[in-house]
C-alpha cells in the first residue's frame, strides 16, 4: 500500500474518532438520560442498559455518510 492512501486512512480514523467522541460528549451533557425505547434492566446489584434508540440513530448516520463518501468518489 502506498504511504499516501495509509496517510488518508488514518486521517479518515481520527476524524472518525472525533466525531464518536463529540457525540459521546453530547450524549453526556444530557446527563445520561435515556431516549424513549432504550431498554433498562435493573436487578439488585445490577443495571443493564441497552440504547437501542441511540444505535439505530448512529448507525443510520453512519450508514448516509459512507454512502455518501462511496458516492462521491465515483
Amino acid at each position: 500500500m502506498p504511504s499516501a492512501v495509509l496517510i488518508q486512512i488514518g486521517a479518515r480514523l481520527v476524524v472518525f474518532g472525533l466525531v464518536v467522541m463529540g457525540l459521546g460528549a453530547l450524549l453526556g451533557v444530557r446527563g445520561g438520560r435515556l431516549l424513549p425505547g432504550d431498554i433498562v434492566i435493573s436487578r439488585p446489584g445490577f443495571t443493564f442498559v441497552f440504547p437501542i434508540v441511540i444505535s439505530v440513530l448512529l448507525s443510520s448516520l453512519l450508514t448516509l455518510i459512507l454512502w455518501a463518501s462511496h458516492a462521491w468518489r465515483r
